[in-house]
Formats: structure tokens, C-alpha cells, sequence
């Protein structure tokens, strides 16, 4: 079966591990390797909705990557809910009751049955956050309000850490006036790129600044 790692550090742990009982010759089975496509080749992927949800997203585009997560018939979360179910309805038709003894079915039915419990209520709470979080602010807050919640996200996609580039959102979900803002900031000329000066050539002139409005109440 191909092998799953928690983290980038358990794999390449695991990697060196196999080379190791490869080189001595204690390798029992072949190594099993299973592709994983960018998250940029399917953005409607869960990796895909990953890499898109970043602190830069905007409200709109949150929600709509919740939506889709909790989506009734595609949606990564009922089908994983669904799953659950099927595990615990396995575990379910081993279980036996004649001696009053639990049986060794018994603890994997309790835990499905409390996974899928859990996974119940977190589709209802992404229900209830869809639309909390469309009505939240694109702004971020001070910084200084941060440290008080913790980081939730504990690892990272193979993009994150080969630096294969951010995953652009459909165009459905982008704001055309923050694609405008974006596109004006990256063509701005920077200040290393200006052609050197010859020494006979004028400085450009500087407008001066715009006059302060007085503030509301107050005669000049």
C-alpha cells in the first residue's frame, strides 16, 4: 500500500529509512508511491481550496471555499462524513451481545459512531459560519490582537514547502477591483529599475502634497 506521513519531516524520515533497508538488503515489499497532483492543477481540490485560503482571502472567497467543502453532494466533509458511517455500519455487523461481554468490535463502533457524531456537527457549524464569514471585514486587525488566539493550521501542502506558487482563485470568486489594485502594484516601476542619471538631467517634479481637510465643525 503506498505510505501516508502526518508531516514533510515524517516523510523524509521514512524515505531515508527505506533507503537504508534497501542498501542492507532488508527490503521486504517494493515501495509503493502514490502521485499527488499540484494544488494549482485542481483548484476546487481540497489541496487547492488549502492553498487558496490564505490570510489575504478575501470574505467572498472564504465562504465560497466553505460552501463548497460542505457542499451536500461533492462537499469534501459529507463525503468524509459518509465514510465514517460506512466504517462504523462494518464495525456494526461484528458486534455481538450473547455473553454481555464487549466484543473486539465494540470499541471501533463506539469511536466511528462519536467520529460521525462529530463530523455532523461540523458541517452544521460550516453552515452557520458561511455566512458569518461573508460578513466579516477584508481588513486585517492590528497585530497586536493576534497572539491572543492561537494558529490553528499545524502542516504544510508539498507547495508550501517546494514554493511551486500560490493557486489563483476562479474567476467567479476573485474581486475585480483587488485583481485592478494587484495588477497596478506589481507594474509600478521600483526604484532599482529607473535609468541612471547622467548628471545633467533635472529631478522630475515633485506635486506637493495635498492640503489637509479641516476637520468637521471648525471655521477656518
Amino acid at each position: 500500500m503506498p505510505e501516508f506521513h502526518p508531516s514533510i519531516g515524517d516523510a523524509v524520515g521514512a524515505a531515508m529509512q527505506h533507503n537504508i533497508r534497501l542498501a542492507h538488503g532488508g527490503l521486504d515489499k517494493p515501495l509503493q508511491v502514490r502521485y499527488l497532483p499540484s494544488a494549482a492543477a485542481d483548484p476546487h481540490s481540497v489541496r487547492g481550496m488549502i492553498a487558496r485560503l490564505t490570510e489575504d482571502a478575501t470574505p467572498d472567497e472564504v465562504a465560497e471555499i466553505i460552501a463548497d467543502v460542505n457542499n451536500a453532494l461533492v462537499g469534501a466533509l459529507p463525503q468524509l462524513t459518509e465514510l465514517v458511517a460506512a466504517a462504523a455500519d462494518w464495525a456494526r455487523v461484528r458486534l455481538s451481545f450473547d455473553d454481555g461481554r464487549p466484543t473486539p468490535a465494540s470499541e471501533p463502533w463506539t469511536r466511528l459512531a462519536a467520529a460521525y457524531g462529530m463530523l455532523q456537527d461540523a458541517r452544521e457549524h460550516l453552515e452557520v459560519a458561511e455566512d458569518e464569514v461573508a460578513a466579516c471585514s477584508a481588513e486585517r486587525t492590528d497585530p497586536r490582537h493576534h497572539p491572543w488566539v492561537n494558529v490553528l493550521r499545524s502542516c504544510e501542502l508539498l507547495d508550501d514547502v517546494f514554493g511551486t506558487g500560490t493557486v489563483r482563485a476562479p474567476a467567479s470568486a476573485r474581486d475585480p477591483e483587488a485583481d485592478r489594485q494587484r495588477v497596478a502594484r506589481t507594474s509600478t516601476p521600483q526604484a532599482g529599475s529607473r535609468r541612471p542619471s547622467s548628471g545633467t538631467d533635472t529631478p522630475p517634479p515633485v506635486a506637493p502634497p495635498p492640503s489637509a481637510a479641516p476637520p468637521a465643525g471648525r471655521r477656518r
